[in-house]
């Protein structure tokens, strides 16, 4: 019985690990948005399906180096009337512009877990009209707690 213990509270650590954004854990998060009601009429959907790798990078026993950087592939229709063809249409689908973020955070947390960095954007959307078109920069932090089977926290950035 106690290997069952054991191998449970090891599932359970797993858990956590995957639910924190600045584990010392490598994961590929896919998270999907689907926007409906788009457009002119409110008859269009605009899907995109952000893969977001987090790597974690050892620095010294007391500090780890996590990025985090999400990479939107967008399928967006058109959404309002192009005129003949005399007004651009925004149709579009490809890459959206990469968003790093890099977290300095602690090795070795308690209970409350964190991390401050820097956030860019990457001016590599595919189309025009799947992006900004500019860069910037600004700072990022994350602040969160595990209790139990729950993670609660925040992740901002400017």
């Amino acid at each position: 019985m106690p290997a069952a213990a054991q191998q449970e509270s090891s599932e359970e650590e797993l858990a956590k690990k995957t639910q924190n954004p600045v584990a010392d854990l490598i994961s590929v998060p896919l998270q999907n948005n689907v926007n409906f009601g788009a457009g002119v009429n409110h008859n269009e959907m605009i899907y995109a399906l952000n893969v977001q790798p987090v790597i974690p990078i050892k620095l010294t026993e007391e500090w780890n180096l996590i990025t985090r950087t999400i990479m939107p592939i967008i399928n967006q229709p058109s959404l309002f009337p192009t005129a003949g063809g005399a007004v651009h249409s925004t149709t579009g689908t490809g890459l959206g512009d990469i968003n790093p973020t890099v977290f300095l955070s602690p090795a070795k947390s308690g209970e409350l877990i964190w991390g401050l960095g820097p956030t860019m954007t990457l001016p590599t959307a595919t189309d025009r009209d799947l992006g900004s078109g500019q860069w910037s920069m600004g700072p990022a932090g994350v602040v969160l707690t595990i209790q139990g089977h729950w993670v609660y926290g925040a992740l901002m950035n400017n």
